[in-house]
């Protein structure tokens, strides 16, 4: 008889930070995480006591203290952890009873929130889940004194024998993208993830130009302003000022709030509702489609402050916007 605990919610990167962190949203990592966790094994537990061959089975991370996997998202690194502290607890305390364990993989596994992050092409860095469940498997045929232990799906497979792991890859022989919070690849995963359009840092803001721009920004703005409409300013409501840097940079805005709507170089003629830091170069990206915004605000190349409800209206009026661009 088993249980396992795949218990996940998070926020992105930017919006992780101590004091960007709403309230709610640490309420609801933790309490989906860690108090989800602990409350469902121990609800199992009278009835994992009653079998021969009993299993809780954590998916979260080795409990590492590198301050690299707290500094960016830090509740969530906690909640995370959370999971993992309920198998050193329990594991020690129903010894003999249950086996506890934890389970993490040590590649990316290709899901729907990877395809979400990463955008197009992400899939061929990823393994199937199939890792996994052939990793939980190994782990539920050992016997009850097997408990407490922190496993990497590779490492207790390879133990089993296995050597060929192109099985498991969604493109056979080629590079993986490396999971979080395993420290012998902290470099690796930050190189991976900017090379889909990920990074940790924002380029240095320059100062606006003395004459409005031209060039890629100032036609994605012309070709934005005229696919506004008197029903999607109805529908939207919101003034969006976008803080751009590097060539072509400087302040422009966009106004789905006042009559027909309006789009150009230049501080709004009302407060922004929300407003977005980020280069040149990947604003052009994201309004084009070849940069995902949940993927750019994750991984800090998007800043974001205002009200969030309205910016991920913006990134649903883009995915409408980007055959005209």
């Amino acid at each position: 008889m088993s249980e396992m605990n795949n218990k996940s919610v998070m926020q992105w990167r930017k919006q992780l930070r101590n004091l960007e962190t709403p309230t709610k949203r640490v309420d609801l990592m933790m309490n989906v995480n860690t108090r989800g966790t602990y409350l469902t094994s121990k609800a199992c537990i009278p009835h994992l006591k009653k079998s021969k061959i009993a299993h809780i089975l954590n998916l979260s991370p080795p409990l590492n203290l590198n301050p690299l996997w707290f500094k960016q998202h830090c509740a969530y690194t906690i909640a995370k952890y959370g999971m993992s502290m309920c198998v050193l607890g329990m594991a020690e305390e129903f010894k003999g009873e249950i086996a506890v364990n934890a389970l993490w993989p040590k590649t990316a596994i290709h899901t729907a929130a990877m395809d979400m992050l990463g955008g197009s092409g992400i899939e061929s860095q990823c393994r199937k889940v199939d890792i996994i469940a052939d990793a939980a498997y190994s782990i539920f045929k050992k016997p009850k004194s097997f408990t407490g232990n922190f496993i990497i799906d590779e490492n207790i497979l390879k133990e089993e024998g296995i050597k060929d792991f192109d099985v498991y890859a969604i493109k056979p022989g080629h590079p993986l993208l490396p999971d979080f919070f395993l420290d012998e690849y902290p470099d690796t995963v930050t190189k991976k993830m900017e090379s889909h359009g990920a990074g940790t840092k924002l380029k240095e803001e320059q100062q606006p130009p003395s004459k409005p721009p031209s060039g890629a920004v100032k036609e994605t703005f012309r070709i934005v302003k005229a696919s506004l409409s008197d029903d999607l300013v109805k529908a939207t409501q919101a003034v969006y000022q976008f803080e751009l840097s590097g060539e072509d940079g400087g302040t422009w805005f966009l106004d789905l709030k006042n009559k027909g709507g309006d789009a150009g170089y230049g501080e709004p003629s009302d407060q922004a509702d929300v407003v977005m830091n980020m280069s040149t170069d990947d604003f052009v990206k994201m309004f084009s489609g070849k940069l995902k915004p949940t993927m750019a605000f994750m991984s800090g190349k998007l800043k974001i402050k205002g009200n969030m409800a309205l910016a991920i209206k913006l990134e649903k009026l883009m995915s409408q916007m980007q055959a005209k661009l």
